[in-house]
């Protein structure tokens, strides 16, 4: 069993779920990630360029191997239509251990 610390759990946000969708295909295709939750309608607030802003987003929650995150953020800054896409990692503290077993298969 892998330690469920050498996991991430990967959030990024997009401008619509057709957009989501091609993002999290591209990464599972890739075998960047195991997994990926999209959560459409996602409303968000937040500074850009000054200005406070607000708009209808889609989130892509990705579970990959901590050792794919760099080329899990370079397909997303390549192929994502934002200037400056939001990729945040968070480290996977514990896990059920065929879960985390099930991500290290599928992040070979």
């Amino acid at each position: 069993m892998k330690s469920a610390a050498a996991f991430r759990i990967v959030l990024v946000t997009a401008p619509d779920l057709k957009c989501a969708r091609k993002l999290a295909r591209a990464a599972l295709r890739a075998r960047l990630a195991a997994c990926a939750n999209l959560i459409p309608r996602v409303e968000s607030h937040y500074w850009w360029r000054g200005k406070l802003e607000k708009g209808a987003e889609a989130l892509i929650v990705f579970k990959t191997r901590a050792g794919r995150l760099a080329k899990l953020e370079k397909l997303i800054s390549r192929e994502h239509p934002y200037d400056t896409p939001e990729f945040v990692a968070l480290p996977l503290a514990a896990g059920n251990r065929r879960y985390v077993d099930w991500l290290a298969r599928e992040t070979r």
